[in-house]
């Protein structure tokens, strides 16, 4: 049988925020993605990423950890770790590599703390930093220099790929 749907995007990512104040002004100020207006509660910040698939706007949705009343919201006391402790390994959004220096020389000029890493299999460099909670962001970029062997290229259709 066939499935009849094929997944083509992402459509939000959503963090839990020990401060959400903290983490708003990371992805705005440093990052500077564009925050959308008209939240459904104060305690929920959303951030456009890209324009999405079938008019649903990619996301970055930052949640205060004490929202939600449902039987699934965990207590403030237990709500998940961040950080290196976090199921998250890792957010990756992407950029033009030309943009990748910029972003290197903001972080300098700012302070932050990156490394740099590059994934020669897939043809990708990254730019890596950590938000307030300790969440690591990856900025990253197909790298011209780094074009991976022909057989490697991946196509729409290429099923659980991983990256190095």
């Amino acid at each position: 049988m066939d499935r009849g749907f094929r997944v083509q995007g992402l459509g939000e990512v959503a963090i839990r925020c020990a401060d959400l104040a903290a983490m708003t002004a990371f992805y705005e100020d440093i990052l500077g993605l564009e925050r959308l207006q008209g939240n459904a509660s104060p305690d929920i910040v959303f951030f456009r990423i890209a324009e999405g698939v079938a008019g649903h706007t990619t996301v970055l949705a930052l949640f205060d950890r004490t929202l939600g009343t449902g039987p699934d919201a965990p207590a403030p006391e237990t709500a998940p770790e961040t950080g290196a402790r976090s199921s998250l390994h890792h957010i990756a959004l992407s950029l033009p590599f030309a943009e990748q220096e910029a972003a290197i020389r903001w972080y300098e000029a700012k302070g932050i703390p990156y490394r740099v890493e590059h994934f020669g299999w897939i043809g990708w460099r990254g730019v890596f930093t950590q938000d307030p909670e300790g969440n690591t962001v990856e900025l990253v970029a197909h790298d011209p220099n780094l074009e991976p062997p022909r057989s490697l290229h991946l196509s729409p259709n290429t099923r659980g790929s991983a990256r190095g």
